[in-house]
């Protein structure tokens, strides 16, 4: 059973309250360190870290006055703690509570979108084993090639979002860098083990060395790698609204009672779950995008970037965990019809086997070149006019030579594909 989906979890980390808490966090851990070094009497930290307190109605009132949110916020802070508020951001620029609280935030959204992953796994390995045998056509190009089974399309894709997980476990430990170093990154008016103690404690690590913000390349990689995953989730939406079209149907969304798929036609069963998600990709794809022109700030930074996190930092965290919780949904749910794909397999009156008949004569001293051309004009003239390929090779005389109708029998054997299954299984889901 997976377990409710809450996206309140996900839009918390990107409240006006978690954000103003996390800045607090940094301003009162730096208050910490600076009292260790004795900048800071102890009862002023006391008193500080007994009156400070949020009020988010009274930040915005502040910052429609000085058009600058951090100090608003400071204002706000200064105003409940009094005289001993000129201890706090003492040495500090903005940039080192922004940057080190928006990497919180985004090391919290990256665990809630492990977690995510995780319940998708779970899933994934649950129905790819449950149809390991469920035999159907792999197409190339869009058209039949050689069959597979369902789960093996699924176990592919299980595969890909483990390596999806470990990018964005990089990904998250990339982001995951703070700095309090001052106007341009050097420690000038404030010491670098103030840095040391602030990251330590939010669980972070001190950026090596920074200008007056955390660069930018961290964060491209972090959108970026949720750019990749969307883009999977999209791959696998698209798989299964093409196995959805009617000439099709090898599977289907699950169809609920009351359910209404057209305000025209009632008999409308569409792949509606699949098409959103090919849909909020594009838009966590853009994004990536918008992450990387963020690199290139002006000399030791300019505040461009700064509009663009506030809007991708939320959006492309929310809509991703929105994606994988409704993907792993659709795929929980997914109604699979093994004799659909059966009957479409066999669309093709055995021309799938071509390649195994081609093998069989090569081994039996044809050169490739010959056999390939007995092979297909066989196989052409069975898709041509619909007769039955293995029929038609018995008949050939120039196949009579080296194939008996007990070789072929051997040949169009569907098992002959699927000898490696077990193999393949191992390799993706004992590790």
């Amino acid at each position: 059973m997976i377990p409710r989906y809450s996206r309140e979890i996900m839009t918390a980390v990107w409240s006006q309250e978690n954000k103003y808490k996390k800045w607090l966090d940094v301003e009162i851990s730096a208050c910490e360190a600076l009292a260790k070094l004795g900048k800071i009497p102890r009862r002023s930290l006391k008193n500080i870290k007994g009156k400070i307190a949020i009020n988010v109605k009274r930040i915005d009132e502040i910052e429609k006055v000085t058009k600058h949110d951090v100090i608003a916020f400071l204002t706000s802070l200064t105003e409940k703690v009094g005289e001993d508020g000129r201890f706090i951001h003492m040495g500090m620029t903005s940039s080192d509570v922004l940057d080190t609280a928006f990497a919180v935030q985004l090391k919290e959204a990256a665990e809630i979108l492990l977690d995510d992953i995780d319940k998708l796994l779970l899933v994934l390995k649950r129905r790819a084993l449950e149809n390991k045998n469920t035999i159907m056509i792999g197409r190339s190009h869009g058209i039949h090639a050689e069959p597979i089974t369902f789960g093996l399309k699924l176990a592919l894709w299980y595969q890909e979002m483990q390596r999806n997980r470990q990018r964005l476990l990089k990904a998250k430990e990339s982001v995951s860098y703070g700095k309090i170093s001052g106007a341009v990154g050097t420690f000038s008016f404030i010491d670098p083990s103030v840095e040391e103690y602030v990251c330590k404690k939010l669980g972070l690590k001190p950026a090596p060395v920074s200008s007056q913000v955390v660069q930018r390349d961290r964060h491209a990689e972090f959108f970026t790698t949720l750019a990749i995953i969307a883009s999977s989730l999209d791959k696998f939406a698209q798989e299964i609204r093409l196995l959805q079209r009617t000439e099709v149907r090898e599977a289907e969304e699950y169809f609920s009672k009351g359910q209404k798929g057209s305000s025209a036609m009632p008999h409308k069963r569409n792949p509606v779950l699949s098409e959103n998600l090919s849909g909020l990709s594009r838009l966590v794809r853009s994004y990536a995008v918008a992450s990387l022109e963020n690199i290139a700030l002006w000399h030791e930074r300019d505040i461009s970037h700064s509009s663009v996190e506030r809007v991708i930092g939320p959006d492309a965290t929310i809509s991703l965990d929105f994606m994988l919780d409704r993907f792993t949904g659709l795929l929980d749910k997914l109604v699979i019809y093994p004799e659909k794909m059966m009957d479409n397999l066999n669309m093709t009156h055995g021309v799938i086997f071509s390649q195994m008949v081609l093998l069989a004569l090569i081994e039996k001293g044809l050169t490739r070149e010959s056999a390939y051309v007995i092979v297909q004009s066989n196989a052409m003239k069975s898709w041509q006019e619909g007769l039955e390929f293995k029929d038609l090779l018995e008949k050939d005389s120039s196949v009579k030579k080296y194939l008996t109708k007990k070789d072929l029998a051997s040949i169009f054997n569907l098992n002959n594909f699927l000898k490696n299954l077990d193999f393949i299984f191992n390799r993706v889901f004992k590790k």
